[in-house]
């Protein structure tokens, strides 16, 4: 799908040729729920080993209004060390995206690749925040290739060999 991308990371209408232009703009952008857990405080930060993590991610989309879709990155972190749990996040973070003109074997590829894409650095610096804010070193998430994940899913639900096996 071509489009270009704002400097405020917002896709931009683009034109489908002599196909009405589609248009894709971010309405609003937002934290619809965050939990951050710090069950072993103030031990915790005493604790010598590392924390290992846990990391799911989960993406929803759901029509919201004449041509307005939102979509919500689900995260969910556990950091756990031997000594216990060093905390637990869950972060819901949404978009809402104006779509027009889209052809429809277009949106769902859109709605759960592209615009979870666009959404992802800012959900990365909520979590980021919020681990600071508890005390520990800032979380930086790894970028995620939805696209890739989007059409490993795909292959799956199609009956396709598992990713890496052709």
């Amino acid at each position: 799908m071509a489009e270009e991308q704002g400097t405020n990371g917002a896709a931009e209408p683009i034109n489908a040729g002599d196909d009405a232009a589609v248009q894709v703009g971010i309405v609003a952008q937002y934290v619809k729920d965050l939990s951050f857990e710090n069950p072993n405080a103030p031990a915790v930060y005493q604790w010598q080993s590392q924390p290992q993590m846990d990391v799911q991610f989960n993406i929803g989309a759901q029509m919201v209004g004449e041509d307005m879709h939102e979509v919500v990155l689900k995260i969910e972190i556990t950091a756990k060390a031997t000594e216990g749990t060093a905390f637990q996040a869950e972060l819901l973070y949404a978009g809402l995206f104006a779509i027009k003109s889209l052809p429809a074997d277009q949106l769902q590829p859109f709605l759960l690749a592209e615009a979870p894409r666009i959404l992802f650095p800012f959900a990365r610096r909520v979590i980021a925040d919020a681990s600071l804010d508890a005390g520990f070193p800032p979380l930086m998430l790894d970028p995620i290739d939805f696209a890739g994940l989007y059409m490993q899913q795909q292959g799956q639900m199609l009956g396709g060999p598992p990713a890496g096996q052709a």
